[in-house]
């Protein structure tokens, strides 16, 4: 089952990827990543430690916890200055009660719609959820909270919920630029100018491309040449689009498909960011 279906992840980007827990926490940082998915209500954020997907421990029971911080975050449901604090408070008193009580592993991080959520994997529930409850009526007795305890075996939550369907390098760089865009405050629903760059080997190349891209809704913004480079034939484009994820991802790989046709190199896109008011 998927719980709280439409209000789930974390990542992060800018802030780096602690926003919800400590260095102390993460047991294979350089395995963390960050994406970002389109549900029904906005953008939901996930950061997850993909290395576990081949060496998980034994840890058969999936917990996940955290709190609503709703006065406290952006007009597109991610937290701001306020929030990220209440956040990393929650996230390192969990993990403080976790540690005491059971061997645990936070496998992923959950944002959406002012929703935090840790996703842990616990070996031992006994006395958890009442250890839990009593560390949220002494230090979070304001606020919403949500624990969820269930036996998982097989990591179906981990494997089928939270884990990317797809990914490549692309994919993550793309994602990584979107999750940045995200906690600034943007819900990444706006048409908006997208600028791209590209290099070719050769200037024939290049102005073979150019004209392909004529064809089509492009706008040509600067041809350079840079001698001292391996391909030194510069070109940078514009165009107003979307840039929700799976919008900017086709783009993205099309365009890199199509230069790679012309002997060039795709060298990645920036927009402007546009908060949800």
């Amino acid at each position: 089952m998927l719980y709280f279906e439409n209000i789930f992840i974390k990542s992060t980007l800018k802030y780096s990827i602690l926003l919800f827990f400590t260095i102390s926490n993460i047991h294979a940082q350089e395995d963390w990543i960050n994406y970002v998915v389109k549900k029904d209500k906005g953008i939901m954020s996930i950061t997850i430690d993909m290395d576990l997907v081949y060496k998980k421990p034994n840890y058969k029971n999936l917990l996940i916890v955290g709190p609503n911080f709703r006065r406290k975050c952006l007009k597109n449901g991610f937290p701001n200055k306020e929030g990220l604090e209440l956040l990393s408070a929650f996230s390192d008193s969990t993990a403080a009660v976790l540690d005491k009580l059971t061997k645990n592993r936070l496998v992923g991080i959950i944002t959406y719609q002012c929703m935090g959520l840790d996703v842990f994997y616990v070996k031992d529930t006994l006395d958890l959820r009442k250890n839990l409850n009593e560390l949220f009526d002494r230090n979070f007795k304001s606020i919403t909270k949500y624990v969820i305890i269930d036996y998982d075996k097989k990591w179906n939550y981990y494997k089928n919920k939270i884990y990317p369907d797809f990914y490549s390098d692309d994919f993550f760089i793309d994602h990584q630029y979107l999750s940045e865009l995200v906690f600034e405050g943007d819900d990444l629903t706006k048409n908006r100018t997208i600028t791209h760059w590209f290099n070719f080997n050769r200037e024939k190349k290049r102005n073979e491309f150019v004209e392909l891209l004529n064809k089509f809704n492009f706008t040509i913004d600067s041809l350079n040449y840079k001698k001292e480079n391996k391909y030194p034939y510069e070109l940078q484009i514009s165009h107003k689009g979307l840039i929700d994820p799976e919008s900017i991802i086709k783009l993205t790989e099309k365009l890199k498909i199509y230069s790679e046709l012309f002997k060039g190199q795709y060298d990645g896109w920036s927009t402007e960011l546009i908060q949800k008011k």
